[in-house]
């Protein structure tokens, strides 16, 4: 996602889609349902509905500010985002807790992040995560732990990274591709490795979901090659094609962690927040009617869709990052997709909002109005299916350029919401 958010706005291309009607609910008025109360005892009660905000770690995106700060003054910047969710009458934090195959947490598998001291391994003085867990619940907010299942580094140089760390230790689980290292997601020990990371968070904290963002087979790069060929050889024989093994690669993980999250603790929540765009209905007559130029089931071998339809997760947050009436990737026109997408499953619909484009000069007219985001909220409004709404990031919902999240939540946050369980 934290890369996703610069990806997102140039991916659109311009081939032409055989749109497909979708069957939509039917639409009530903003006065029936934004910012929807319900009358009780004399007095008025906001729906469940989750109001969130991610805070990303990599590359210090939103917090800590800077690598090497004090334990105090880390624990100072984390306080003041759950103080500022809770000003903002929001009640969900996302905080990026496994950014590059580390950990914000004492781990027994993975080093500490260099995002906190400025080197990996080093332990901070303190427990970021536990801290956030306990300090969330104090004030009425859930806390969502938020990993990155594949990404080892944003370089491609296995000696930078600290000496003990898996992917030294392992170096044939490790691939370069796009000026990154990655874990190989076709080699089954590397699966069960990184969820065996991550679930340590599960069993350790009283964290109330496990969230993943956007990357599981990384974005393509022009020109590069993801050479997986030799585990394909080894693994693929079963598939009609790599693809096909891909996909599948990404399906068992996805399925062993609901699974496994479970068997550890039923009540914790698994929620994925994907790219907007499962695929093209010009790809898929199943698919939006949208002109992205990345579709997350053939180019990030995420079959988004089928995890919904197979109810693997809880809630699926899709990054719908676009404003509405933009042509390739419209957003009034993604989200009764995905509305129609998990009618009947039993998961939520959460909708990633780019309130960071707010404000920004490089973006779309549409963007520089204050009342943008406001404006899917009223939209989103009409479709039963829709049970919340997240922000990218932190730091913009605290600086809020143009005062679009001030717009958000005097429109539809009058009222404080619990998050639906």
């Amino acid at each position: 996602m934290t890369g996703a958010a610069g990806v997102v706005a140039g991916v659109v291309s311009g081939v032409t889609a055989a749109g497909e009607a979708v069957a939509v609910p039917p639409r009530r008025t903003g006065a029936e349902r934004i910012g929807a109360t319900a009358r009780t005892g004399g007095r008025h009660v906001a729906r469940r509905e989750l109001r969130g905000m991610w805070v990303a770690t990599v590359a210090n995106l939103d917090w800590p500010s800077a690598p090497g700060l004090t334990a105090a003054a880390q624990r100072a910047e984390l306080i003041a985002y759950l103080d500022e969710a809770v000003a903002r009458r929001l009640n969900t934090v996302i905080l990026q807790v496994r950014p590059t195959a580390d950990a914000l947490w004492p781990s027994p598998y993975e080093p500490w992040a260099q995002y906190l001291t400025g080197v990996q391994g080093k332990d901070p003085g303190w427990d970021p995560l536990g801290t956030a867990v306990s300090e969330a619940h104090r004030r009425g907010l859930e806390l969502h732990a938020w990993f990155n299942p594949y990404r080892v580094a944003n370089h491609t140089d296995p000696s930078r990274l600290v000496a003990t760390h898996p992917a030294r230790r392992h170096p044939d689980w490790v691939l370069p591709y796009g000026g990154k290292l990655y874990y190989n997601p076709g080699i089954p020990e590397v699966r069960r490795f990184v969820q065996d990371a991550m679930l340590d968070a599960v069993r350790r904290y009283d964290i109330d979901a496990v969230h993943w963002d956007d990357y599981f087979y990384p974005y393509p790069v022009a020109g590069q090659l993801f050479d997986d060929d030799a585990t394909y050889a080894k693994y693929g024989a079963a598939f009609p094609d790599k693809a096909a093994w891909r996909r599948d690669n990404t399906d068992k993980l996805v399925r062993e962690t609901a699974e496994r999250i479970k068997k550890i603790k039923k009540n914790v929540q698994f929620g994925i927040s994907p790219f907007g765009v499962w695929r093209n209905a010009a790809t898929d007559p199943l698919g939006s009617d949208t002109r992205a130029g990345v579709q997350t089931y053939d180019d990030l071998y995420a079959d988004t869709r089928g995890w919904v339809r197979k109810g693997w997760i809880d809630y699926i947050c899709p990054q719908i990052y676009w404003n509405i009436g933009f042509a390739a990737a419209d957003y009034a026109k993604l989200l009764p997709w995905w509305s129609e997408t998990v009618r009947g499953t039993g998961v939520d619909l959460f909708v990633g909002e780019a309130l960071y484009k707010a404000g920004d000069p490089a973006q779309p007219a549409a963007w520089q109005d204050p009342a943008e985001l406001s404006r899917h909220l009223a939209f989103a409004a009409g479709y039963d299916q829709v049970r919340g709404h997240v922000y990218f990031s932190g730091k913009n919902v605290v600086t809020d350029r143009i005062g679009a999240m001030d717009r958000v939540v005097g429109d539809h946050y009058r009222n404080r919401a619990r998050p639906p369980r």
